[in-house]
């Protein structure tokens, strides 16, 4: 499978039968390398309505005849604008043939980017599994004691965890869901778009290196790497 970083926390699986976007912000996004036209996938995964997240995900699924993934309020919203949804919802899962998708929790908000805003539902996070692999996207969140649970239940190979603070987990809270996760890899995502959030990821990947089992890989926007 080969992973893309599309920047912020969005990113591009390619596996052997299947394409899965997650979170595809790139209109607008001043790090992305991709614009929306590059991207095809059969799946794209909304983790909630803010606009840096939702991003660029109807036009992706309308261009590749995808089908939006997300929470109930989230997929009806983008349905109404033309996209093939799969509406879901916390702690249920599905199995789309070559991958499987379950939905997590997540602390976080979720609405539009209108004004007034439209409320979209309960934030949420991934379980992906496919090509015999499972990566955990943890969406937007602060750390909670349950991604101890969802380390037990599921045997991760990647999980995506964000690190830039202010909004979502910072570091520190980051290297303790890495140890209650206990993934074989992770890769850092929700930093350095902003000032705001800006953040040394090689420091966490030594920290992180140094306290748990795991291998940190970080992945520059339009960078990609392959796990076997």
């Amino acid at each position: 499978m080969k992973i893309t970083f599309l920047g912020h926390a969005g990113f591009w699986l390619t596996g052997n039968q299947t394409r899965v976007a997650i979170d595809p912000f790139l209109t607008g996004n001043p790090v992305a390398k991709h614009q929306p036209g590059e991207i095809q996938a059969e799946y794209i995964l909304v983790s909630h309505g803010h606009g840096d997240h939702l991003g660029d995900s109807v036009a992706i699924a309308r261009q590749s005849n995808g089908t939006i993934v997300s929470v109930f309020e989230i997929a009806n919203y983008c349905a109404t604008q033309g996209a093939t949804v799969h509406p879901m919802h916390i702690g249920g899962s599905y199995n789309f043939g070559p991958v499987r998708i379950k939905l997590t929790p997540a602390l976080h908000g979720s609405s539009s980017g209108e004004y007034p805003a439209i409320y979209l539902g309960n934030p949420c996070g991934f379980i992906v599994e496919m090509d015999g692999l499972t990566l955990y996207h943890s969406g937007d969140t602060g750390l909670f004691g349950d991604m101890a649970l969802i380390g037990r239940r599921h045997v991760l190979d990647v999980a995506f965890i964000p690190i830039g603070d202010n909004f979502t987990m910072g570091p520190d809270d980051a290297l303790e869901a890495v140890k209650m996760l206990t993934p074989r890899y992770v890769i850092p995502m929700h930093y350095n778009t902003w000032p705001l959030i800006a953040q040394d990821a090689t420091s966490f990947k030594q920290r992180v290196e140094a306290e748990t089992g795991a291998e940190v890989i970080i992945l520059n926007p339009g960078e990609s790497w392959e796990i076997q």
